[in-house]
């Protein structure tokens, strides 16, 4: 009985359980660090990326490692920002050892959680044209849901001339818009030409370029092939990227919990004394 009336003449504290500043505090820390880590990254991105074949490394090995790149600049700037949110938290009186211990891992989420929403409201542009030349075209064209810019490139190949000092009839700068239009069209909808579309494109390069029949459809095919294998590319590298994000925004969102907790318990002068580092000691 003694016991019951002891644990019911326990008062919680009168300060609230979330120190809102000290979480703000460690989000734009947390924003500022990611903001320098991003500019850092691409100077190194820029410093192996060569336009030369023979130079720099090869396109897998810096897809690896800017994911790899990703996962230590979110461990980096969430601990920091966890920390600073843990430490500068204002001190609970009256409370289990056990409730400090989560309160201080909510304000490392919670300072992670608000690094995360500003970060991608305020961060996006500079950190688009921080790493966007280094990420190269392919994420690029992912991204560009198949504007008609993207297709330029390939009707141009379609229509260049076999002869360029022969004289064709066909207006150049009709020709070109029509074919944009055609392929942008077909491979949003469908990801090919349509046989009568596959045709029409074979006469019109016919037409344009001065090439025989047979000619002309061997490089619209040729042109499609090329289109569908840099799209798959684009597919494949925007997956991966998307991949190594969110496990960077999980492995964030864990160092930050735990370096509030660190952070906290040297605020409270408890560090000693973490259920985690009692239990190593103790096995």
């Amino acid at each position: 009985m003694a016991e019951t009336i002891r644990e019911t003449e326990i008062i919680e504290p009168a300060i609230p359980g979330v120190s809102w500043a000290a979480v703000a505090a460690g989000a734009v820390a947390s924003l500022a660090l990611t903001l320098v880590l991003l500019s850092f990254g691409a100077g190194m991105g820029f410093a192996v990326v060569s336009p030369w074949g023979s130079s720099g490394v090869s396109t897998k090995t810096f897809e690896i490692g800017t994911g790899l790149f990703f996962i230590v600049m979110a461990m980096i700037s969430s601990s920091v920002g966890g920390y600073l949110a843990g430490r500068l938290r204002t001190k609970w009186i009256g409370l289990r050892r056990l409730e400090v211990l989560f309160r201080d891992s909510a304000h490392g989420f919670l300072a992670w959680s608000l690094a995360s929403v500003l970060g991608a409201a305020l961060l996006a542009t500079p950190a688009s044209s921080l790493i966007g030349g280094t990420l190269g075209g392919a994420t690029q064209a992912a991204a560009g849901s198949m504007q008609s810019s993207f297709m330029d490139g390939y009707v141009d190949t379609l229509l260049r001339p076999d002869n360029p000092s022969t004289q064709v009839q066909q207006s150049s700068s009709d020709a070109q818009s029509e074919m944009i239009r055609l392929f942008t069209s077909s491979f949003r909808n469908g990801n090919d030409l349509a046989p009568a579309d596959r045709s029409y494109a074979a006469k019109l390069v016919a037409a344009r370029t001065g090439l025989n029949q047979q000619d002309a459809e061997k490089r619209v095919n040729d042109v499609v092939t090329q289109v569908k294998t840099d799209m798959e590319k684009a597919r494949k590298a925007a997956m991966q990227m998307a991949i190594w994000l969110t496990l960077s925004l999980f492995i964030g969102a864990f160092c930050a919990a735990f370096a509030a907790t660190e952070g906290g318990g040297l605020r409270d002068g408890t560090w000693s004394k973490h259920p985690f580092r009692e239990a190593a000691i103790n096995r």
